[in-house]
């Protein structure tokens, strides 16, 4: 059982890493963020628009742009259709008490803004998917999420099955309708939200294979937005904010919330593979401060040193990268709805492999992963890192056994990375105890693709590792044993997992080898796998 933290002496926490010699815990030395309280019922939306009333931007500041088409939306449009889609919801779906969830399989669009925030104003939790994603993974999502109502486009939606208030296209005239014509239905019926309500619904793959429905209350959201207010320099302009990740992920969900929270004009990124001379384009057209990435895109810009030539990119000011690893960025999870620890300004930025401070209100723990007893580790120390904090998940959807091996009794959630945190309070990754593959910022489950391959009958056993790779973070990479006799190639493997998963998961590399490594309890051996692959008798793969 975890040690138990009572509240520390001012004394005992070292003023440069933040760690408490009482409580063996590192505690945030960033100032902390006033919220509301707890038990006062309130969602994210009526969070966001109360702050929106008390500091409203400028009439004509667009809240939304569409990068393709430049639309826009000014704020006071977009709260209104905010309101009108919740009244067409309960007056024409029949959506009228808090509840349920929506699932949402969709791209960026200017629409999914608001629909997320209409959603979360009824009290009606968010559950976006890939639009990539398969049918048969869209079926395991729904069974987790349990949807009243869907949301997809022209494209997607035959990917899903029969809802009870069914499944309504955002790129229908009907939609639009949705949103701009409240008064011949009235206008929304209050919903009392709860700030311990499921607001969404993230979906994160466990190292089982089992995908997992990540639960983020109105609290957690909220404790985000406040976070970025506390911060933001009183009377500096909104910012203009270019997001070129997908929404369905925790890094562009969160920041879709974070930029209309803060009164920003938030630029989509539409259909289509990213392509960067768009992007750049777009930088310099609407003069973007702010830009979200995918680490890809940010090593393919690195990369190509004369990519921005041409380019007037003097307004921007932050660049941010977030969904997998890279030798400096932040560190965040989708159980705690992003990020944990980030850099504040340039000095902080500049500290080589760290992923910067603890961010307000959240604190953290280094236990030693043999243990497991809950003490934590002074700095320097490597260990497994712990987290707490209002932005840590409810839980994993109808999971309670998930939840408990990485959640104990005192709301300590065990992230399963292998960190340190240094005497001045930045954190360093060594490794991740958790076998996820990150491709592109997706994480892709070894077991699931194993469990695919080992149902061919040709295969004797099989594993799938990460190979490096420079562009995409890792690669799925699989070890195939064949079965004596048996004839079968690569190429037949690969396009039976292609057709089996989505785009990003599919099988990069494969090799055949004559066993795989394997413990005493026959658990998989991946470092050794990692060895083999990156030997140099398989360079050439």
């Amino acid at each position: 059982m975890a040690a138990r933290n009572p509240d520390p002496t001012p004394a005992a926490i070292d003023p440069r890493s933040g760690f408490c010699s009482e409580t063996r815990t590192y505690h945030s030395l960033r100032p902390q963020v006033s919220l509301p309280p707890e038990t006062t019922p309130l969602s994210v939306t009526d969070y966001v628009f109360s702050h929106l009333h008390a500091s409203p931007p400028p009439p004509s500041a667009p809240a939304l742009v569409d990068a393709s088409t430049r639309r826009s939306i000014p704020y006071p449009e977009f709260t209104r259709r905010v309101r009108a889609l919740a009244a067409s919801l309960q007056g024409r779906l029949g959506i009228t008490a808090a509840g349920g969830s929506a699932f949402v399989l969709s791209p960026n669009s200017l629409h999914i803004p608001i629909l997320y925030y209409s959603l979360l104003s009824l009290g009606v939790a968010v559950s976006p998917s890939n639009p990539a994603s398969t049918a048969a993974e869209i079926s395991r999502q729904i069974q987790l999420c349990k949807p009243i109502v869907a949301f997809a486009t022209a494209e997607t939606a035959a990917k899903i099955p029969s809802l009870r208030y069914g499944t309504v296209l955002l790129d229908s005239a009907e939609f639009e309708s949705m949103m701009t014509t409240s008064r011949e239905i009235g206008e929304s019926r209050r919903v009392e939200v709860g700030q311990s309500d499921t607001a969404t619904i993230l979906y994160s793959s466990g190292t089982t294979g089992r995908v997992k429905g990540v639960e983020l209350t109105h609290r957690n959201w909220i404790s985000v937005v406040a976070g970025v207010n506390a911060v933001r320099q009183a009377g500096s302009p909104p910012a203009v904010a270019l997001c070129a990740v997908p929404y369905f992920h925790v890094y562009g969900f969160g920041y879709c919330v974070r930029a209309l929270g803060q009164g920003d004009t938030l630029v989509t990124m539409g259909e289509g593979r990213f392509d960067l001379s768009r992007m750049l384009r777009t930088i310099e057209e609407l003069r973007v401060s702010h830009v979200a990435l995918a680490p890809p895109a940010a090593v393919a810009i690195v990369k190509n040193g004369t990519a921005t030539d041409g380019y007037d990119l003097s307004s921007l000011q932050v660049v941010g990268c977030g969904g997998a690893p890279l030798p400096r960025t932040a560190y965040g999870l989708t159980e705690s709805t992003g990020r944990v620890f980030g850099t504040v300004g340039l000095k902080e930025s500049r500290v080589e492999g760290a992923v910067g401070k603890l961010m307000p209100n959240f604190k953290a723990k280094i236990v030693d992963p043999e243990t497991g007893t809950g003490i934590g580790l002074p700095p320097l120390m490597p260990g497994e890192l712990w987290l707490k904090g209002p932005f840590v998940m409810k839980g994993y959807v109808g999971d309670n056994e998930a939840t408990a091996a990485v959640m104990d009794s005192e709301g300590w959630l065990k992230t399963g990375d292998l960190c340190y945190i240094d005497s001045e309070g930045y954190l360093f990754i060594v490794d991740r105890l958790k076998e996820l593959i990150k491709y592109k910022g997706y994480q892709v489950a070894p077991a699931e693709l194993e469990h695919l391959l080992q149902s061919l009958p040709d295969i004797l056993d099989a594993a799938v590792a990460p190979y490096p790779d420079e562009e995409a973070g890792q690669l799925p990479m699989a070890f195939v044993v064949k079965r004596p006799g048996s004839v079968v190639y690569e190429s037949q493997i690969k396009d039976f997992i292609a057709e089996k998963v989505a785009p990003y998961k599919r099988i990069r590399k494969l090799k055949f080898i004559d066993a795989i490594p394997r413990n005493a309890q026959g658990k998989v051996l991946r470092r050794e796998l990692i060895k083999l692959a990156l030997s140099p008798s398989s360079s050439k793969l």
